[in-house]
């Protein structure tokens, strides 16, 4: 059984208007403190959201902790991800891109990549400059 909270509302909604960047669970605590969001249900939320495929975790480079990231749009779940490990924004690799390399890596490796769950770390262009 699912229920849909106004905690988990509100958490839906702040990770929705931040699509383009991933969030650890404290700083996520922190952000919505105002908002009357408790621990408990934080986690609980991260949890359901995670299950139902609206977010999903991952981990940057040299951390361990775990952050979360939107997903909920379609479009996410036929991108390879481009995470800037300075600004911490992520992008949408370009389809044709993003195909060529699945296309080639199934064919040399005989491994088939899901797109949605690749993310690939590097430095952005405007980080570059």
């Amino acid at each position: 059984m699912t229920y849909k909270t106004d905690q988990r509302n509100i958490l839906l909604e702040f990770l929705q208007e931040n699509p383009d960047k991933m969030f650890s669970e404290k700083q996520i605590e922190e952000i919505l403190s105002s908002k009357g969001i408790s621990r408990s249900a934080l986690y609980r939320n991260l949890q359901a959201l995670e299950m139902n495929g609206k977010i999903k975790r991952c981990t940057k480079t040299g951390s361990r902790e775990i952050y979360f990231q939107y997903v909920g749009l379609q479009d996410c779940k036929s991108h390879i991800h481009l995470s800037c490990t300075k600004c911490g924004k992520i992008f949408h690799m370009e389809s044709e891109i993003a195909n060529s390399i699945k296309n080639n890596v199934a064919l040399s490796q005989g491994f088939s990549i899901n797109l949605g769950e690749t993310t690939i770390y590097g430095t952005c262009k405007t980080c570059l400059n």
